[in-house]
Protein backbone atom coordinates (compact mmCIF):
# COMPACT_ATOMS: atom_id res chain seq x y z
CA UNK A 1 0.00 0.00 0.00
CA UNK A 2 1.17 3.56 -0.94
CA UNK A 3 0.95 6.72 1.69
CA UNK A 4 -1.18 9.01 0.08
CA UNK A 5 -2.62 12.34 -0.12
CA UNK A 6 -5.54 14.35 -1.63
CA UNK A 7 -5.09 17.72 -3.43
CA UNK A 8 -8.30 18.72 -2.34
CA UNK A 9 -6.90 18.99 0.97
CA UNK A 10 -3.80 21.29 -0.16
CA UNK A 11 -4.80 25.14 0.92
CA UNK A 12 -2.65 28.23 0.22
CA UNK A 13 -0.13 26.61 -2.21
CA UNK A 14 0.09 25.18 -5.87
CA UNK A 15 -0.42 21.58 -5.83
CA UNK A 16 1.86 20.44 -8.37
CA UNK A 17 4.37 22.50 -5.94
CA UNK A 18 3.59 20.14 -3.24
CA UNK A 19 4.06 16.75 -4.85
CA UNK A 20 8.08 17.36 -3.94
CA UNK A 21 7.37 18.38 -0.56
CA UNK A 22 4.97 15.09 -0.24
CA UNK A 23 7.39 12.89 -1.65
CA UNK A 24 9.63 14.27 1.11
CA UNK A 25 7.84 13.23 3.66
CA UNK A 26 7.12 9.66 2.05
CA UNK A 27 3.82 9.91 -0.07
CA UNK A 28 3.99 8.05 -2.79
CA UNK A 29 0.31 9.05 -4.50
CA UNK A 30 -1.25 11.54 -4.95
CA UNK A 31 -5.42 11.59 -5.12
CA UNK A 32 -5.75 14.68 -7.97
CA UNK A 33 -9.33 16.31 -7.72
CA UNK A 34 -9.66 18.16 -11.09
CA UNK A 35 -11.11 21.84 -10.20
CA UNK A 36 -10.98 25.34 -12.28
CA UNK A 37 -7.35 25.72 -10.50
CA UNK A 38 -5.90 22.24 -11.31
CA UNK A 39 -6.25 20.41 -14.14
CA UNK A 40 -9.63 22.01 -15.17
CA UNK A 41 -11.07 19.66 -17.99
CA UNK A 42 -12.75 22.49 -20.00
CA UNK A 43 -9.59 25.20 -19.96
CA UNK A 44 -7.62 25.30 -23.21
CA UNK A 45 -3.97 24.63 -21.24
CA UNK A 46 -5.14 21.37 -20.12
CA UNK A 47 -2.69 19.14 -22.39
CA UNK A 48 0.24 21.15 -21.19
CA UNK A 49 -0.96 20.98 -17.30
CA UNK A 50 -1.43 16.97 -17.84
CA UNK A 51 2.45 17.23 -19.32
CA UNK A 52 3.62 18.89 -16.42
CA UNK A 53 2.12 16.52 -13.75
CA UNK A 54 3.02 13.36 -15.44
CA UNK A 55 6.79 14.60 -15.61
CA UNK A 56 6.50 16.05 -11.82
CA UNK A 57 4.82 12.40 -10.97
CA UNK A 58 7.10 10.25 -12.57
CA UNK A 59 10.14 12.53 -10.97
CA UNK A 60 8.84 12.02 -7.57
CA UNK A 61 7.95 8.58 -7.72
CA UNK A 62 4.42 8.80 -7.26
CA UNK A 63 1.77 7.79 -8.66
CA UNK A 64 -1.92 8.99 -8.59
CA UNK A 65 -5.88 8.74 -8.71
CA UNK A 66 -8.64 10.99 -10.09
CA UNK A 67 -11.35 12.30 -7.97
CA UNK A 68 -14.69 13.59 -9.39
CA UNK A 69 -15.52 15.52 -6.49
CA UNK A 70 -15.07 19.16 -6.99
CA UNK A 71 -17.65 21.45 -5.12
CA UNK A 72 -18.52 24.29 -7.90
CA UNK A 73 -16.83 23.16 -11.09
CA UNK A 74 -20.05 22.70 -13.09
CA UNK A 75 -22.26 24.86 -11.22
CA UNK A 76 -21.14 28.04 -9.05
CA UNK A 77 -24.13 27.39 -6.85
CA UNK A 78 -25.00 24.30 -5.80
CA UNK A 79 -22.11 22.52 -4.17
CA UNK A 80 -20.99 18.73 -6.44
CA UNK A 81 -24.32 19.63 -9.26
CA UNK A 82 -25.05 18.57 -11.34
CA UNK A 83 -25.09 14.86 -10.60
CA UNK A 84 -25.82 11.36 -12.25
CA UNK A 85 -29.15 11.68 -10.18
CA UNK A 86 -29.94 15.28 -11.02
CA UNK A 87 -33.65 15.53 -12.31
CA UNK A 88 -33.18 17.27 -15.61
CA UNK A 89 -31.83 15.06 -18.14
CA UNK A 90 -29.37 18.26 -19.49
CA UNK A 91 -28.14 18.59 -16.60
CA UNK A 92 -27.15 14.94 -16.01
CA UNK A 93 -25.67 14.49 -19.29
CA UNK A 94 -23.35 17.79 -18.12
CA UNK A 95 -22.06 15.18 -15.41
CA UNK A 96 -21.60 12.24 -17.77
CA UNK A 97 -19.11 14.11 -19.89
CA UNK A 98 -17.40 16.06 -17.12
CA UNK A 99 -16.56 12.70 -15.85
CA UNK A 100 -15.84 11.32 -19.42
CA UNK A 101 -13.23 14.39 -19.64
CA UNK A 102 -11.54 13.33 -16.21
CA UNK A 103 -11.39 9.85 -17.49
CA UNK A 104 -9.54 10.93 -20.38
CA UNK A 105 -7.11 12.81 -17.83
CA UNK A 106 -6.73 9.78 -15.84
CA UNK A 107 -5.34 7.95 -18.98
CA UNK A 108 -3.37 10.13 -19.46
CA UNK A 109 -1.37 10.47 -16.75
CA UNK A 110 -1.54 6.56 -16.18
CA UNK A 111 -4.07 7.28 -13.39
CA UNK A 112 -4.94 3.58 -11.12
CA UNK A 113 -8.61 4.84 -11.17
CA UNK A 114 -10.80 7.29 -11.58
CA UNK A 115 -13.73 7.87 -8.21
CA UNK A 116 -17.41 8.79 -8.81
CA UNK A 117 -20.61 8.40 -6.44
CA UNK A 118 -24.05 8.80 -7.36
CA UNK A 119 -25.33 12.52 -5.93
CA UNK A 120 -28.12 13.14 -3.71
CA UNK A 121 -31.72 13.37 -4.96
CA UNK A 122 -32.82 16.57 -4.32
CA UNK A 123 -36.57 16.66 -6.72
CA UNK A 124 -38.23 14.32 -4.55
CA UNK A 125 -37.60 11.72 -6.79
CA UNK A 126 -38.71 7.79 -5.79
CA UNK A 127 -36.27 5.51 -5.43
CA UNK A 128 -36.83 3.56 -8.55
CA UNK A 129 -36.59 6.81 -10.17
CA UNK A 130 -33.32 7.79 -8.86
CA UNK A 131 -31.50 4.62 -9.45
CA UNK A 132 -32.83 4.42 -12.99
CA UNK A 133 -31.08 7.72 -13.59
CA UNK A 134 -27.68 6.81 -11.67
CA UNK A 135 -27.33 3.25 -13.95
CA UNK A 136 -27.80 4.77 -17.27
CA UNK A 137 -25.67 7.84 -16.16
CA UNK A 138 -23.16 5.29 -15.41
CA UNK A 139 -23.70 3.00 -18.85
CA UNK A 140 -21.82 5.79 -21.07
CA UNK A 141 -19.25 6.19 -18.61
CA UNK A 142 -18.57 2.40 -17.93
CA UNK A 143 -18.14 2.01 -21.79
CA UNK A 144 -15.55 5.47 -22.09
CA UNK A 145 -13.65 4.18 -18.96
CA UNK A 146 -13.85 0.64 -20.65
CA UNK A 147 -12.10 2.04 -24.11
CA UNK A 148 -9.50 3.92 -22.41
CA UNK A 149 -8.30 1.24 -19.88
CA UNK A 150 -9.40 3.18 -17.00
CA UNK A 151 -10.51 1.43 -13.77
CA UNK A 152 -13.66 3.13 -11.74
CA UNK A 153 -14.16 3.45 -7.63
CA UNK A 154 -17.76 3.91 -7.22
CA UNK A 155 -17.82 5.86 -3.51
CA UNK A 156 -20.21 5.53 -1.02
CA UNK A 157 -20.98 9.05 0.41
CA UNK A 158 -23.16 10.09 2.97
CA UNK A 159 -26.54 11.94 2.03
CA UNK A 160 -26.24 10.29 -1.38
CA UNK A 161 -28.54 7.77 -2.85
CA UNK A 162 -25.81 5.59 -2.97
CA UNK A 163 -24.21 6.10 0.86
CA UNK A 164 -23.45 2.70 2.03
CA UNK A 165 -21.41 -0.48 1.08
CA UNK A 166 -24.47 -2.47 0.49
CA UNK A 167 -26.05 -0.02 -1.83
CA UNK A 168 -22.95 0.66 -3.81
CA UNK A 169 -22.81 -3.75 -3.74
CA UNK A 170 -26.76 -3.49 -4.76
CA UNK A 171 -26.11 -1.21 -7.58
CA UNK A 172 -22.88 -3.42 -9.19
CA UNK A 173 -26.03 -6.18 -9.75
CA UNK A 174 -28.30 -3.55 -11.59
CA UNK A 175 -25.25 -3.12 -13.35
CA UNK A 176 -24.36 -6.62 -14.25
CA UNK A 177 -21.40 -6.61 -11.89
CA UNK A 178 -19.15 -4.88 -14.96
CA UNK A 179 -15.51 -5.73 -14.23
CA UNK A 180 -14.22 -1.86 -14.32
CA UNK A 181 -16.34 -1.24 -11.63
CA UNK A 182 -14.49 -1.11 -8.62
CA UNK A 183 -14.86 0.62 -4.69
CA UNK A 184 -13.38 3.56 -3.20
CA UNK A 185 -14.29 3.29 0.39
CA UNK A 186 -13.57 6.43 2.86
CA UNK A 187 -12.97 5.05 6.27
CA UNK A 188 -14.77 7.94 8.07
CA UNK A 189 -17.70 7.38 6.00
CA UNK A 190 -18.10 3.88 7.11
CA UNK A 191 -17.79 4.90 10.89
CA UNK A 192 -20.20 7.69 9.90
CA UNK A 193 -22.97 5.65 8.82
CA UNK A 194 -22.81 2.54 11.08
CA UNK A 195 -20.82 -0.02 8.96
CA UNK A 196 -19.26 -1.88 11.81
CA UNK A 197 -16.97 -3.74 12.48
CA UNK A 198 -15.71 -1.76 9.18
CA UNK A 199 -13.26 -4.47 8.45
CA UNK A 200 -15.70 -7.01 8.11
CA UNK A 201 -17.83 -5.14 5.80
CA UNK A 202 -15.11 -4.02 3.24
CA UNK A 203 -14.04 -8.07 3.77
CA UNK A 204 -16.14 -9.14 0.89
CA UNK A 205 -15.22 -5.95 -1.50
CA UNK A 206 -11.26 -6.35 -0.44
CA UNK A 207 -10.25 -7.57 -4.01
CA UNK A 208 -12.43 -4.85 -5.82
CA UNK A 209 -11.47 -1.66 -3.85
CA UNK A 210 -9.23 0.09 -6.14
CA UNK A 211 -8.84 3.60 -4.13
CA UNK A 212 -9.01 4.39 -0.47
CA UNK A 213 -9.90 8.02 1.57
CA UNK A 214 -8.35 7.80 4.99
CA UNK A 215 -9.87 10.04 7.63
CA UNK A 216 -11.18 9.74 11.15
CA UNK A 217 -14.74 10.46 11.79
CA UNK A 218 -17.32 10.00 14.88
CA UNK A 219 -20.26 7.62 14.34
CA UNK A 220 -23.63 9.71 13.02
CA UNK A 221 -21.06 12.82 12.31
CA UNK A 222 -20.04 13.25 8.68
CA UNK A 223 -16.77 15.38 9.35
CA UNK A 224 -13.74 14.59 8.01
CA UNK A 225 -11.59 14.63 11.42
CA UNK A 226 -7.75 14.20 11.74
CA UNK A 227 -6.39 10.72 12.15
CA UNK A 228 -6.90 9.31 15.68
CA UNK A 229 -9.18 11.70 17.00
CA UNK A 230 -12.04 10.22 15.96
CA UNK A 231 -13.58 6.30 16.48
CA UNK A 232 -11.82 4.87 13.27
CA UNK A 233 -9.94 1.47 13.99
CA UNK A 234 -7.49 1.58 11.46
CA UNK A 235 -5.27 -1.41 12.41
CA UNK A 236 -8.09 -4.02 11.08
CA UNK A 237 -9.30 -2.05 8.50
CA UNK A 238 -5.57 -1.90 6.80
CA UNK A 239 -4.90 -5.19 7.95
CA UNK A 240 -7.85 -6.90 5.56
CA UNK A 241 -6.95 -4.59 2.77
CA UNK A 242 -3.19 -5.88 3.35
CA UNK A 243 -4.47 -9.52 3.33
CA UNK A 244 -6.20 -8.89 0.52
CA UNK A 245 -3.04 -7.35 -1.27
CA UNK A 246 -4.44 -3.95 -1.87
CA UNK A 247 -1.39 -2.26 -3.17
CA UNK A 248 -3.02 1.43 -3.89
CA UNK A 249 -3.16 4.41 -2.16
CA UNK A 250 -4.26 5.49 1.08
CA UNK A 251 -5.23 9.37 0.30
CA UNK A 252 -5.51 11.16 3.58
CA UNK A 253 -8.47 13.42 3.08
CA UNK A 254 -9.31 16.26 5.38
CA UNK A 255 -10.21 19.46 3.41
CA UNK A 256 -11.03 21.27 6.41
CA UNK A 257 -7.51 20.78 7.59
CA UNK A 258 -6.27 22.45 4.00
CA UNK A 259 -5.42 25.63 5.68
CA UNK A 260 -2.49 23.64 8.02
CA UNK A 261 -1.89 20.76 5.02
CA UNK A 262 1.92 20.39 5.55
CA UNK A 263 1.33 19.42 9.22
CA UNK A 264 -1.73 17.71 8.50
CA UNK A 265 0.56 15.90 6.20
CA UNK A 266 3.38 15.40 8.13
CA UNK A 267 1.02 14.27 11.11
CA UNK A 268 -0.86 11.54 8.97
CA UNK A 269 2.05 10.15 7.73
CA UNK A 270 3.43 9.77 11.62
CA UNK A 271 0.13 8.05 12.63
CA UNK A 272 0.05 5.62 9.44
CA UNK A 273 3.86 4.65 8.81
CA UNK A 274 3.38 2.20 12.14
CA UNK A 275 0.46 0.31 10.55
CA UNK A 276 1.38 0.17 7.43
CA UNK A 277 4.37 -1.32 8.62
CA UNK A 278 2.52 -3.65 10.74
CA UNK A 279 0.46 -4.78 7.54
CA UNK A 280 3.51 -5.85 5.23
CA UNK A 281 4.83 -7.76 8.23
CA UNK A 282 1.46 -9.37 8.57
Amino acid sequence: MRLGFSTNSIGDVDPLGAVPLLADLGYRSVAITPDRHLLDPFAPGLAAEIADWRRTLSGHGLACVIETGARHLLDQRLKHEPTLVSAERAARDRRVDFTRRAIDIAAELGAGCVSLWSGAGRDGADEATLQARLVAGLEPILDHAASRGVPLGFEPEPGMVIDTVARCAALCERLGRPAGLGLTIDTGHLECLGERPAAEVIRPWASRIVNVHVDDMLACRHEHLPLGTGDVEFAPLLATLAAAGYAGGLHVELPRQSHRWLDTARESARFLAPLLAAGSRG
